[in-house]
């Protein structure tokens, strides 16, 4: 019998408890990595997280492993493949937004050195702990989730509003939003 607490969010699934206790919240600073959570919570937007997580292993396959220099270079062939694909969320922006996205990705590579090194900066390289007490003290965004979100929108970025970047956040570790008693904290 299993005795972590954990966040109050997870405990729907094995898929979601392995999500949480060994990605969620933990800093990703290679720009691979970033990329794969970015595309997955664009999608993710007006949905479940687990229904994401569901068919992750899809994205994966459908999108070339996440490979952003080739989703930037996909033409119409491979959008409407995608589009006819039952194994991912098959919404015609969202997809379109996909290729805009690695596009305007690799922008930015170019401009900071890393996509990593851009987003980063906003939290000056380091996570930040929120050290909630309860799931009611996590917000859906802050300032800074506002800020980036902006930020992206003005480099041509989609489906990147500020409760998706916050989510980002949180799933790449830029901040940890873990509760007081989940397991994950140190010395629990």
């Amino acid at each position: 019998m299993e005795n972590k607490i954990r966040c109050g969010w997870c405990s729907a699934s094995d898929l979601y408890k392995k999500y949480h206790d060994e990605e969620w919240g933990i800093p990703v600073y290679d720009d691979p990595t970033i990329f794969e959570f970015l595309i997955l919570e664009t999608f993710q937007a007006g949905l479940s997280w687990i229904t994401i997580l569901n068919k992750r292993e899809n994205f994966k396959t459908a999108f070339d492993n996440f490979d952003y220099k080739k989703i930037a270079n996909y033409h119409e062939d491979k959008i409407e493949e995608l589009l006819q694909n039952t194994g991912i969320i098959r919404n015609k922006l969202k997809v379109r937004s996909a290729v805009t996205n690695a596009q305007a990705f690799m922008k930015i590579q170019e401009e900071f050195g890393s996509f990593s090194n851009y987003i980063w900066k906003f939290t000056d390289g380091k996570p930040i702990d929120n050290n909630p007490k309860t799931l009611k003290d996590v917000p859906a965004t802050t300032l800074i989730s506002d800020a980036i979100s902006k930020d992206l929108k003005k480099r041509g970025f989609k489906f990147v509003g500020s409760t998706v970047i916050y989510a980002h956040m949180q799933a790449t570790g830029m901040v940890n939003d873990h509760i007081e008693d989940c397991f994950t904290r140190k010395g629990k």
